[in-house]
């Protein structure tokens, strides 16, 4: 590549000026025609506004379906709550827990999970059991019963 090869840089497109009186052909109104909302300083109208008419999402019916409603959802505790809660020998179940305070509501039942240390031989009656929770529950000499 020579020197005498080189070319200038490409301008860029310079920017309309609108507003600077009628001889620039965009003076006045500045291209925004006669009056109306868009022709107002500040004025941005979203894409899916149709006039002030019911839109067109809230005029047809809902349809589809959700299992939401018939999710099995169920009351946890952890074994460092029956730890600090129950003594060696004792048989937990749900009925219990709810009597005693340590679950406010049973649900579709109640679910022991494995967080925490269990030092104590209980035997435990639940509807589920985390398989971390059946291991501590076994290897401290207790039992993990399904209802």
């Amino acid at each position: 590549m020579k020197l005498y090869e080189l070319n200038s840089a490409p301008e860029a497109k310079s920017k309309k000026r609108v507003g600077r009186g009628p001889g620039s052909g965009m003076g006045k109104t500045s291209t925004r025609g006669q009056k109306g909302q868009k022709s107002r300083s500040g004025a941005s109208i979203p894409a899916w506004f149709q006039g002030g008419q019911t839109p067109l999402y809230r005029r047809i019916p809902k349809r589809g379906f959700s299992n939401a409603r018939f999710r099995t959802e169920f009351a946890t505790i952890n074994l460092s709550d029956l730890n600090k809660y129950f003594n060696d020998g004792d048989v937990v179940t749900p009925e219990l827990l709810k009597e005693k305070g340590i679950i406010k509501q049973q649900l579709c039942g109640v679910k022991v999970l494995g967080n925490g240390e269990l030092e104590k031989k209980i035997t435990v009656k639940a509807n589920r059991f985390s398989s971390s929770a059946v291991t501590k529950i076994e290897s401290a000499g207790g039992k993990a019963e399904v209802i």
